[in-house]
């Protein structure tokens, strides 16, 4: 996986919705499932907090307008 800092929202979005679709399909074996997991949770980490971010700023943005 790509380090965190050079990740965009939307490639991690995209990657969890690789390994989402490979696991719905059954394409993804056992061996590697563990492994998908464990990323696509530190991929939902990253998007929360990404997402966080920009709702913090946003509420700066229009809270000092007012």
């Amino acid at each position: 996986m790509e380090q965190e800092n050079n990740l965009t929202y939307e490639q991690a979005m995209s990657r969890l919705e690789e390994i989402t679709e490979q696991i719905s399909s059954g394409e993804m074996n056992v061996d590697d499932l563990a492994a998908n997991l464990k990323q696509a949770q530190a991929l939902l980490k990253f998007c929360e907090a990404k997402l966080k971010t920009v709702e913090d700023e946003i509420q700066g943005i229009v809270g000092s307008e007012e």
